[in-house]
C-alpha cells in the first residue's frame, strides 16, 4: 500500500530536527513552576517535550484535525489543554493558571501571519515575560535589525520597542517536513516594553512610527509632511533631536524617533 504523503495544513511546516526541538524548549528556560503556551503545535513534536517540563501547558491549534489528534495523543496528561482555536482572537491573559502569573510562549509560526502574531503577542506583554518563535529568516532578520540597515523598518521598530531581541538558530529546509522553500530562524523574545523610558504611550507613538516608514524609500521628512505635519515644525523638530534633515526612517534609531514624536506632539 503507498504511504499517505504528508502535506501542509494552514502554511504549517512541522519541525522534524529533535536537536532543534530540544534547543527550543530549552530556550524557554526553566518552566517547572509555569505555565507554557504553544502557538500551533502541529503534530506534537515540542507539545511532548514541553508536557514534561510544564506545570501547565497550554495548546493553541486552529485545524480541527491535528487538535483532535494532540487530544488523543495527551489525553492521559491533565496538565496539558488543547485549545482550537485561531491565536489571533485569543486572550492570552485568561491562560494564566496563577493569578498574576507571566506566561512563556513557544511557537512554530505560520509563515503567512507571523507579524500578526507577533502584535498580538505585544499587546499581552503585561501577562508574557518570553517568547521563542520560529519564523522566516528574512523576518527575523527584520525583527532583530539595527537601525542604519536595509531590514529595518516598522516590525523592527514595533518588536523593539516591547522586546529585546535574540536570534538563537537557523534551521534550513531539511529540518522540516515537508521542507519549506526558505530558511527558518528561532528568535527568542524578552519582554522589555520601552514606552515609559522614551517617554511616549504606544497608541499615539506606534501609528507615527508607521507615518514615518510609509514610503520607505522617501525621506523621513516628506513621510511626516505626507502625514500632515508641518514644514516648520518638522525642520525644528530634527534640529532639537540632532537629526539631519536629509535622512530616511531607517537610520533613525527609537531615541531620535521618540524625540522626534515628542516635539512634534507638542508642536500641535
Amino acid at each position: 500500500m503507498p504511504q499517505r504523503r504528508e502535506r501542509p495544513r494552514l502554511g504549517q511546516n512541522f519541525l522534524v530536527d529533535s536537536t532543534a526541538q530540544t534547543a527550543i524548549v530549552d530556550a524557554l528556560g526553566d518552566a517547572s513552576n509555569r505555565t507554557v503556551v504553544e502557538i500551533g503545535p502541529g503534530r506534537g513534536a515540542l507539545t511532548a517535550l514541553l508536557a514534561g517540563r510544564a506545570r501547565w501547558l497550554v495548546t493553541i491549534e486552529l485545524d480541527r484535525e491535528l487538535a483532535g489528534r494532540l487530544r488523543e495523543q495527551f489525553a492521559d496528561r491533565v496538565s496539558v489543554e488543547v485549545l482550537e482555536r485561531d491565536v489571533l482572537g485569543t486572550d492570552f491573559a485568561a491562560l494564566r493558571g496563577v493569578d498574576g502569573e507571566k506566561l512563556l510562549v513557544v511557537g512554530n509560526l505560520p509563515y503567512y501571519i507571523t507579524s500578526d502574531i507577533l502584535l498580538r503577542l505585544f499587546q499581552f506583554e503585561a501577562v508574557v515575560e518570553r517568547a521563542v518563535l520560529m519564523m522566516q529568516r528574512e523576518v527575523a532578520d527584520r525583527v532583530a535589525a539595527h537601525p542604519g540597515t536595509s531590514d529595518y523598518g516598522v516590525l523592527s521598530a514595533t518588536t523593539q520597542m516591547y522586546a529585546r531581541v535574540e536570534k538563537l538558530m537557523t534551521l534550513p529546509p531539511t529540518a522540516f517536513s515537508p521542507p519549506p522553500q526558505v530558511h527558518s530562524t528561532v528568535v527568542r523574545l524578552t519582554m522589555a516594553p520601552r514606552f515609559d523610558e522614551l517617554g511616549v504611550e504606544a497608541g499615539g507613538f506606534l501609528p507615527f512610527v508607521r507615518s514615518c516608514f510609509a514610503q520607505k524609500r522617501k525621506m523621513l521628512g516628506k513621510n511626516l509632511r505626507n502625514a500632515g505635519y508641518e514644514a516648520g515644525a518638522i525642520a525644528a523638530g530634527f534640529a532639537g533631536c540632532g537629526i539631519s534633515s536629509q535622512v530616511r526612517a531607517e537610520a533613525v534609531g527609537l531615541e531620535g524617533m521618540a524625540c522626534l514624536f515628542r516635539r512634534l506632539t507638542a508642536s500641535r
